[in-house]
C-alpha cells in the first residue's frame, strides 16, 4: 500500500485511519529531517503515541511530551549508554549461552519465541538487577508479562481494540485482567525496593529509578517507576526479540552472508556484525513509521499542514530508496561496511530528541546474542522461501517465526 501511494502520489501523502485522524506519510529525508529537528513544542510525539497509554500509562516516556519527556528521559538515559550499558555484556552473554544450548538440533524449531524468553530474561535481570542465583524471584512477573503480551500483539484482540477504541481498551475484561496482574506485581518489587538498605548501592534500573529526583527536587512516584518499568520491559525486549529473529531470518536465505559473519565471529571481530545488524534494521524494521502530531500548522515539503494532523516519517520507505540504497530489496551487510547509516536516511529507532532511548542498548544486545548463536550451530531455514512479513500489533514480525533447523 505504501509503495502504490508513493508511486501515485510521491513522497508526501496523506493516509486517514481510524481512531487516529488524518497521516501525512513522508518518504523525503530532508523532509524527515525537518520533523526530527523541529521544535517539540510543535511536533508531539507522545501525543501521536496515545493508542500506547492505555498499555504502558500516561507517565510513560512514550506518551510524554516537551518538559514532561526530557525531564524523565534525562532520569532514564545513564543506565542504557557508556561503561554501564558494557557492564551488561557478562550478562547478556551468560543469558544466551544458557537458552541457546538448550535449543534443539537436527529439527524445524521457530527461534522469535526463544529470542522473546532470552530478551525478556536480558532486560528482567537488567531492570531489577536480580542476580543468576536470583532469578526465579521473578518467575511470576515474567510469567505474566509473557500472558499480557501475548494478548496485546495476538491480530485477534487487535479487532475488538479497533471497535471499541483505545480509550475503553481498559473495560475489556480480558485486557484488564491482565494488566492487574502486571500491575500487582510490579508495584510489590518497587515497594521491597524502597525498602531494600542497600538501595543506593546497586546499580540496577529500579533502584535508579528510586534514587532519581527531577528537577524540583521530588521522588519519582509509584505510578511513574511503574509506568516506565513496564514500557522499558515490553519496549525493551519484545522489539529486539524480533529483530534477532530477521537477522536469522535474513541471514539463512543468504548463507554466504551468514558464513563469513561465523568466521569473523570465530575470529573475535565485530564489523561484519554491526553491518549485519545494521542492513538487518533497514530491510526488516520492527515499525514501519514513528508519529508526531502537529500543535500548530507548519510547512513542510511545500504543503502546508494544518494542526491536529499527524505527520508519519516512513521508515519503510525511506530505507527502500534505491537512490540511497541500491538494490534496496536485497540483503546486503557490505553496503554499511562501504557507508555509514545516515541520520536521516537510516530511523529504524526514529530520530532527534524523540530517538529510540535503547537503541544502542538493543544493538548491542542483538551483537552479544548472534555472535553466541552463529559460533556455536550450523544454521539453515527450515523452508527455503523467505518468510514473509506479519503484522504482530505495532510491530512486523517474520510470518513463520524464524523457523530454521539447526545444527
Amino acid at each position: 500500500m505504501l509503495y502504490a501511494c508513493q508511486d501515485r502520489y510521491g513522497d508526501i501523502f496523506t493516509i486517514r485511519i481510524a481512531y487516529e485522524g488524518t497521516w501525512v506519510m513522508l518518504a523525503d529525508p530532508a523532509a524527515i529531517k525537518q520533523v526530527f529537528t523541529g521544535d517539540p513544542k510543535v511536533f508531539h510525539a507522545g501525543e501521536g503515541n496515545e493508542i500506547l497509554a492505555p498499555l504502558l500509562g500516561h507517565n510513560s516516556l512514550l506518551v510524554l511530551d516537551e518538559k514532561r519527556h526530557m525531564s524523565q528521559r534525562k532520569l532514564l538515559l545513564p543506565p542504557f549508554h557508556g561503561e554501564r550499558m558494557q557492564g551488561y555484556g557478562q550478562t547478556m552473554g551468560e543469558i544466551a549461552e544458557r537458552e541457546i544450548d538448550g535449543w534443539p538440533t537436527g529439527t524445524p524449531y521457530k527461534l522469535r519465541p526463544r529470542m522473546q524468553a532470552l530478551t525478556l530474561e536480558i532486560i528482567l535481570r537488567t531492570v531489577f538487577g536480580v542476580g543468576k542465583g536470583e532469578a526465579e524471584k521473578l518467575a511470576d512477573l515474567r510469567e505474566a508479562l509473557r500472558d499480557f503480551l501475548d494478548m496485546t500483539t495476538n491480530p485477534r484482540f487487535l479487532a475488538p481494540l479497533l471497535v471499541v477504541g483505545p480509550k475503553r481498551v481498559r473495560g475489556v475484561g480480558a485486557f484488564r485482567r491482565r494488566i492487574d496482574r502486571v500491575d500487582e506485581l510490579i508495584y510489590r518489587e518497587i515497594a521491597e525496593r524502597r525498602g531494600a538498605e542497600d538501595v543506593a548501592e546497586r546499580d540496577d534500573v529500579l533502584s535508579m529509578m528510586i534514587g532519581a529526583a527531577h528537577e524540583d527536587g521530588s521522588p519519582m512516584s509509584d505510578s511513574e517507576i511503574r509506568d516506565e518499568l513496564l514500557t522499558l520491559l515490553v519496549a525493551g525486549h519484545e522489539t529486539t526479540a524480533t529483530s534477532l529473529a530477521w537477522a536469522i531470518e535474513r541471514l539463512t536465505r543468504n548463507p554466504d552472508k551468514l558464513e563469513r559473519l561465523r568466521a569473523e565471529a570465530l575470529a573475535g571481530g565485530e564489523e561484519y556484525l554491526t553491518a549485519t545488524i545494521q542492513e538487518t534494521l533497514r530491510l526488516r524494521p520492527v515499525i514501519s513509521i514513528v508519529l508526531r502530531k502537529l500543535t500548530q500548522p507548519v510547512e513542510i515539503g511545500g504543503y502546508e499542514l494544518p494542526a491536529g494532523v499527524s505527520v508519519a516519517p516512513s521508515i519503510y520507505l525511506v530505507h527502500r530508496n534505491p537512490e540511497i540504497y541500491p538494490e534496496p530489496q536485497r540483503f546486503l551487510p557490505e553496503r554499511f561496511l562501504e557507508n555509514p547509516p545516515g541520520t536521516y536516511t537510516w530511523i529504524p529507532f526514529g530520530g532527534g530528541v524523540r530517538r529510540c532511548l535503547g537503541a544502542s542498548f538493543a544493538q548491542f544486545e542483538m551483537a552479544v546474542v548472534l555472535k553466541e548463536l552463529v559460533k556455536r550451530h550450523q544454521i539453515r531455514p527450515a523452508n527455503p522461501k523467505p518468510e514473509r512479513v506479519f503484522r504482530r500489533a505495532i510491530t512486523e514480525t517474520p510470518r513463520h517465526d524464524a523457523e530454521v533447523v539447526l545444527g
